[in-house]
């Protein structure tokens, strides 16, 4: 029996069974650009007693594999219908956008194109929406990104902090200078999902307490509200006296009925046989500029390998990410000229996702992107299931913390750059070089941006 059964009712409403335990409804009611559901998502069951199931991304490069520009056009079409339907502007490249991001393998030479009169702080959610996020913030021509992070900063102090309602990991925080919010320029949210909008109202209410303005956007890929979550974004307009507008690629309506609340994870045999891997560490060269701040993992002890400021964790503007491009190119012909292989995975890890996507996308042919993440789901071996395969292990850089990757067929790929942000020590990487040998990848190309220090 299939994982999923997925049945049309009609033009606009679908019927997903995953694994006969979770039936999902989804009824359209609207889809601008005409994309095909099964371009946008797979559905998988999450092991989570907050939320049963999963929409698993097609486009966003974490749970799926992708190739690499797909997310970029992803954020690029998300930007033109914010700026077309919130700010009355015109995107010229919106349909040669749309016929690209529907191709196998699309080219993509992004550029900003909304115009400098416009300057949104944009802020893209941890850990999922941080390349959507800053790939939306390139299409700006000035704005300013920042993304929220689960990372606790030694003697940081966020300057907003939230909560996630569905999530395993529901603190966020945000780190920035605080002159990038202290002002009254519009703010965007920028999410993979909104599925009770409660997240968003919960940054919305954390920002207006402190910095009080007119208007706030919400962009996500999908929006499934509904009508009573619509009418929680219009109480908080009325109570705060301002303007929240919502832009999707798909907008509709949920309806889930449980019928085994007893699913388990059963150990199967989809990864036969392990296969010694040739492992490899690679350092950039000095491209990215270091931002010289210790974290704290769950278990008290600090790193001071200092991360990157490039990422918009620390908060960026314009001028700063435009220069970005320039080390982004350099890095990936670097990287290019250590291909052995005609197929390679490309990996981020967490939170570090852009610039291994971007990177990637920079790299030539046979390149898929995706990331590792905290999000744990129910594995079945089943073609169209969401999750066909996954490895599970401790995060290299804080051991408390369960990861996962999924998506790895064994023989998939010849070779694999792992990207970290900053430079691990060999025992913290043991956990997922081990997990990554049932994949029977040859080569695993360990790609560190910043050196430990001393």
């Amino acid at each position: 029996m299939k994982s999923i059964q997925t049945s049309i009712l009609s033009n606009e409403e679908y019927s997903f069974n995953i694994l006969d335990s979770i039936k999902v409804e989804v009824s359209v009611e609207k889809n601008d650009f005409h994309i095909p559901l099964d371009t946008l998502f797979k559905m998988a069951a999450r092991i989570n007693k907050k939320r049963s199931f999963l929409f698993v991304s097609k486009v966003l490069g974490k749970h799926l594999p992708i190739h690499p520009n797909r997310g970029l056009l992803t954020s690029a079409l998300l930007a033109a219908k914010y700026y077309e339907e919130v700010k009355g502007g015109r995107c010229k490249l919106k349909k040669e956008w749309l016929d690209l991001f529907l191709k196998c393998e699309p080219s993509f030479t992004g550029s900003a194109f909304i115009p400098k009169t416009f300057d949104p702080l944009i802020i893209g959610f941890a850990e999922t929406a941080t390349a959507l996020g800053h790939a939306f913030f390139d299409c700006f021509e000035r704005a300013g990104y920042v993304h929220t992070t689960r990372e606790v900063l030694q003697g940081q102090r966020p300057v907003i902090s939230f909560q996630e309602e569905h999530s395993h990991a529901t603190s966020h925080h945000c780190y920035m200078p605080l002159e990038m919010v202290a002002n009254d320029r519009d703010i965007i949210l920028v999410d993979d999902e909104l599925t009770t909008g409660k997240t968003a109202l919960n940054i919305i209410r954390s920002i207006h307490s402190r910095f009080p303005r007119k208007e706030y956007s919400v962009v996500s890929i999908l929006d499934w509200r509904s009508e009573e979550d619509k009418q929680e974004f219009k109480k908080l307009e009325h109570l705060l006296g301002i303007s929240i507008h919502v832009v999707s690629l798909l907008a509709g309506k949920v309806q889930v009925k449980i019928q085994n609340e007893n699913l388990e994870q059963r150990n199967e045999a989809y990864y036969c046989q392990k296969k010694k891997a040739q492992v490899e560490r690679i350092y950039l060269p000095s491209l990215f500029e270091e931002a010289e701040i210790s974290s704290i993992s769950t278990n008290g002890s600090e790193n001071n390998t200092p991360f990157l400021y490039e990422t918009g964790r620390f908060g960026i503007s314009s001028d700063v990410n435009w220069q970005t491009k320039d080390k982004i190119l350099e890095a990936a012909s670097f990287l290019t000229r250590k291909r052995s292989g005609k197929n390679a995975l490309c990996l981020g890890t967490g939170e570090f996702m852009y610039l291994p996507m971007k990177i990637a996308a920079e790299m030539g042919q046979g390149i898929s992107y995706q990331s590792t993440t905290r999000s744990p789901i129910f594995v079945k071996n089943e073609t169209g299931y969401g999750a066909e395969y996954g490895l599970a292990f401790s995060n290299p850089e804080d051991p408390d913390i369960a990861h996962f990757v999924y998506n790895i067929p064994p023989g998939c790929y010849e070779e694999l750059f792992l990207f970290f942000e900053r430079e691990l020590e060999n025992e913290q990487l043991f956990p997922l070089l081990t997990e990554l040998e049932k994949t029977q990848i040859e080569s695993i190309k360990l790609v560190y941006f910043m050196r430990k220090k001393g």
